[in-house]
């Protein structure tokens, strides 16, 4: 799956899509996709990533405790 980073607008490679949709982990690792060659996979923290139409990604892949209010 395709992902950005927020702050630089590159595109990611998710490589664990387990720890991406598990709330309770804080980090995924990814490989970008900028330049010619495959970069090497990478830890980063989730909070870091959005779609690339620029929507964030769901609190309840962030957040283990979104049913119950507040973070």
């Amino acid at each position: 799956m395709f992902l950005k980073e927020a702050r630089t607008g590159d595109l990611v490679d998710v490589v664990d899509m387990a720890s991406l949709i598990n709330p309770f982990s804080r980090h995924v690792t990814v490989q970008f996709q900028s330049g010619e060659d495959l970069a090497d996979p990478v830890t980063i923290d989730k909070q870091e990533l959005a779609f690339p139409s620029g929507e964030e990604l769901p609190e309840c892949w962030i957040n283990g405790y979104y049913r119950v209010g507040n973070k």
